[in-house]
């Protein structure tokens, strides 16, 4: 069978991670890892389950591993550094322009209104979906997702310090004005446009801080770039709907990345 554009890039893809041609050490060398990732980003885009999207590569003449042998590969083999790899090998190393937000998802697939409308009261415990994106070319740098409650500022200080790319500006709501991603962005040598809090009266101080430093350079032209991130959100949501399959917080992290 002729190689289709989807296997040829991801065959690239596991050149330029540096992963082996086979990802088990004993065992019978029958599927490549090529096979399982082809499985796994088919599931993804279609939106199928790990059962339907073997009998539906099978159909079509691909080799395509078992369902619980998918199922292992994504536990055991895929993570958080490896998806990580991925995400900064699709974008550019200079990004102009870049944009922090956060959105949840739905553990359930009927949503929270109609369950409680329906009698069926439940703890709400969505998952937090925070994300770095680039405006320009609307690609995901990096990503954070947690199954728990947390705040904004956490999770956006750790992706922009895990950041390996040129950043020039970044722009964020208030949520992420904390200092702490201030003196960050200061020492990377990024220009911040964040709102800054209304903490109430205003005291003066001999020495500012980095966040009442940046207020001298905010530019609310440039903070408005912040919509690019939601409207990706948004198509996100369209493309791939705004609940999760997954039960156990690893694989809901694979599942969303």
């Amino acid at each position: 069978m002729e190689e289709c554009k989807l296997v040829y890039k991801i065959k690239r893809l596991i050149r330029q991670l540096g992963l082996p041609r086979w990802l088990h050490k004993y065992g019978p060398k029958t599927y490549e890892t090529w096979h399982h990732l082809l499985a796994l980003t088919v599931k993804s885009l279609c939106n199928l389950s790990y059962r339907f999207v073997v009998s539906f590569l099978r159909s079509l003449g691909f080799k395509c591993p078992a369902k619980s042998s998918l199922q292992d590969f994504a536990q055991k083999k895929l993570s958080q550094q490896l998806l990580r790899k991925i995400l900064l090998i699709l974008v550019k190393n200079k990004v102009y322009i870049a944009a922090v937000d956060s959105t949840c998802l739905q553990r359930t697939n009927p949503s929270y209104y109609y369950i409680t409308k329906v009698g069926k009261i439940k703890r709400r415990i969505p998952v937090k979906f925070s994300a770095l994106v680039d405006t320009e070319g609307r690609k995901f740098i990096d990503a954070v997702i947690r199954v728990l409650p947390a705040h904004d500022s956490k999770d956006g200080y750790s992706m922009i310090k895990r950041a390996r790319i040129s950043i020039k500006k970044i722009v964020g709501d208030k949520a992420y004005d904390s200092n702490k991603i201030h003196e960050e962005c200061y020492a990377k040598g990024i220009e911040a446009h964040i709102p800054i809090r209304n903490y109430g009266k205003r005291v003066r101080h001999n020495k500012l801080s980095k966040r009442r430093l940046a207020q001298k350079h905010f530019n609310k032209r440039i903070y408005h770039r912040r919509s690019i991130i939601e409207s990706m959100f948004h198509a996100f949501k369209k493309r791939f709907g705004d609940y999760v399959r997954s039960k156990k917080a690893r694989m809901i992290r694979i599942e969303i990345y």
